[in-house]
């Protein structure tokens, strides 16, 4: 295993861990789920490259306009629960109270 794949699990691992503890703030989840898309966007860019191929140019860039969206709308969410309920605490967030 080399030093990147290292650096490209280390991350996703600790964002993904970040993600499972640090469930207090919404912008909190939102900036680990970003994390963990740019380390596999990471990865994915830099895997044609040890291959050694270009037939697979194409995934990062649509994996990269997945997160623009997911991004976009984890935004949208966090801005309408901050405007109803009045913070982004996700105790505060319960679909039983809709």
């Amino acid at each position: 295993m080399t030093f990147l794949h290292l650096s490209f699990y280390s991350a996703f691992s600790l964002s993904s861990l970040g993600l499972a503890f640090h469930r207090t703030h919404l912008i909190s989840a939102l900036l680990c789920l970003e994390s963990m898309m740019l380390s596999m966007f990471i990865a994915l860019s830099m895997w044609p490259v040890q291959a050694q191929t270009s037939s697979l140019t194409l995934m990062p860039i649509l994996m990269l306009a997945f997160s623009a969206c997911e991004a976009g709308a984890g935004l949208a969410i966090l801005v309408a629960s901050t405007r109803t309920h009045g913070s982004d605490h996700l105790n505060n967030l319960n679909l039983l109270q809709c």
